[in-house]
């Protein structure tokens, strides 16, 4: 049971230091969301968007970092 307890603390330590850096770099990050083969459609009374390039590059991105923190810190 304190295993799990400092995991949590960590994981809430770690979702803070990224919050953080994202909310200081928003300004920076402007063109995240709108990448190529990422779908928006518009309409007076009707929108929709489908960010695809976007979970793609954030789910080669989060994997690479799982897969290294797996391979080094294990």
């Amino acid at each position: 049971m304190e295993n799990l307890g400092k995991m949590l603390v960590s994981v809430g330590v770690l979702l803070t230091v990224a919050g953080l850096m994202l909310w200081l770099a928003a300004d920076k990050l402007g063109w995240f969301g709108r990448l190529p083969g990422d779908i928006r459609v518009e309409k007076p009374c009707f929108q929709f968007y489908a960010p695809l390039m976007t979970s793609l590059v954030l789910s080669i991105g989060l994997t690479l970092v799982l897969w290294f923190f797996n391979r080094f810190f294990r």
